[in-house]
């Protein structure tokens, strides 16, 4: 049975491929290619690392399931990479997350890590441990809770609809991300917390990019430091705003909490930060990847077009195949201890690699196949154990709305450049592409909703 799955073409450079390891797509054979020794610490950056890490990935995993890897910023970390080591990891309690835990040798280089990696608007739900961490989560959760965001799917659909419209009329091409993906989960966002149209236009006009790779020396660390001193005050008038018209919102209810001491004003700022940043571009993100995935695999697309029950199966094997929380945030050890075999010293980055957790053949068989009959149970896309995403529910419905809504109005999907020509973006922790140029036959119209 076609199973939705059709190899990709091998690419030019496999440098970090080992002996014996199956390749991120095409037939499902072992090729013989000498194994380089892994460099310690691997260094997690570069743009063929960006734009398909896997294979390095399977190498780590092959030697072992932790290794000390290098960042851009100079940082060094400990990666979990096998898909049973990294749900331990996820779930250890050993491991916090406030960055308080961090050594002396880890603070030496987060000091200088640019805005908003190292900042007074980092002390949101990510960052900290129970029972802080419970407290603020509890504050979020029933604006994300699946009933409710299911009850919205209506609304959704009919921004997505005219998001489509809007396309310039007779284009047979577009750049998906500028027309859509950029566009459409941050308006479903605003709908959920309550961010009203004259702040919410300002936030995307200003700001709809505010996690950016700026180095310590980067020339244009300036500017982004700037622009996010710019964010802040942005975000005292989005306080300001809902204290003095709360509405049924999210945001008004943050403010509330606030103002009852249940909140301190660094964690009310912290929390409007993670709700704007994290609330929209990993969708934006995880849009462009599943996009990219099914231009890799035609007969799924196609599939996916006649039967569109498929999708909410299709979107949790999208996200498995390539996630766009490629990383996860810094937990610490507050004392020495062993990791999966490993000692790691107290204060030391450990950071667990979701894409590779998801690509691990152990958990799952033919992990580099884009299969929609997969049945090998969840992923570890949204994370696992406390800090399992609070607005999974909310991301599942907009992908299932998103790519459902593409794909039936836009026949002919496909890409408009070759490949290789993608610009992944070069985000630590994500991943996604900045830009994704498609083709497509002329636009239908959207079929009739119950």
């Amino acid at each position: 049975m076609d199973r939705g799955a059709v190899p990709r073409p091998r690419t030019k450079s496999r440098e970090l491929t080992p002996a014996a390891v199956r390749l991120p797509w095409g037939p499902r054979r072992c090729e013989e290619i000498p194994t380089v020794p892994l460099p310690d610490p691997v260094p997690l950056y570069g743009p063929e690392y960006k734009r398909d890490p896997y294979p390095l990935y399977a190498r780590m995993r092959d030697a072992g399931p932790v290794h000390r890897v290098l960042f851009p910023s100079g940082v060094t970390a400990w990666l979990v990479t096998g898909h049973a080591a990294a749900q331990r990891t996820l779930a250890d309690p050993r491991l916090g997350k406030n960055h308080a835990l961090g050594n002396d040798r880890w603070r030496e280089r987060a000091s200088i890590m640019p805005e908003p990696q190292h900042s007074q608007l980092q002390v949101h739900l990510l960052h900290q441990d129970a029972p802080k961490h419970t407290a603020m989560r509890r504050l979020v959760t029933d604006a994300f809770a699946p009933r409710r965001v299911e009850e919205l799917r209506p609304r959704f659909q009919r921004m997505a609809d005219a998001l489509v419209d809007a396309m310039p009329a007779g284009a047979d091409s577009a750049d998906l991300v500028r027309c859509f993906a950029a566009r459409f989960p941050f308006q479903v966002l605003a709908e959920v917390i309550g961010l009203p149209p004259h702040l919410a236009a300002r936030f995307r006009r200003e700001w709809g990019k505010v996690v950016a790779p700026v180095g310590p020396t980067d020339p244009g660390r300036p500017a982004y430091e700037a622009l996010l001193r710019e964010l802040q005050e942005y975000i005292a008038e989005v306080v300001a705003d809902r204290r003095e018209h709360p509405g049924d919102g999210l945001l008004g209810r943050l403010v509330a909490a606030r103002d009852e001491g249940e909140l301190t004003p660094e964690e009310l700022d912290s929390m409007i930060f993670q709700l704007l940043v994290a609330g929209q571009e990993p969708v934006t993100n995880q849009i462009t990847t599943a996009l990219v995935a099914l231009t890799r695999h035609p007969r799924a697309l196609e599939r996916l077009r006649a039967e569109p029950e498929l999708m909410p199966a299709a979107v949790e094997e999208l996200m498995r195949l390539d996630s766009a929380f490629e990383l996860t945030t810094w937990r610490f050890l507050a004392e020495d201890a062993d990791l999966h075999g490993v000692r790691v010293p107290a204060g030391d980055s450990v950071i667990v690699s979701l894409c590779a957790a998801n690509r691990d053949p152990e958990r799952f068989p033919a992990p580099d196949t884009l299969d929609l009959d997969r049945s090998q149970g969840p992923h570890l896309a949204f994370g696992h154990g406390v800090h399992f995403c609070p607005g999974a529910a909310l991301a599942r419905i907009e992908l299932q709305v998103a790519l459902g809504t593409l794909i039936g109005r836009l026949p002919g999907l496909r890409l408009a450049v070759p490949d290789e020509d993608l610009p992944w973006i070069p985000a630590v922790l994500g991943r996604g592409v900045a830009e994704l140029p498609v083709a497509f036959d002329p636009p239908v119209c959207p079929r009739p909703r119950g």
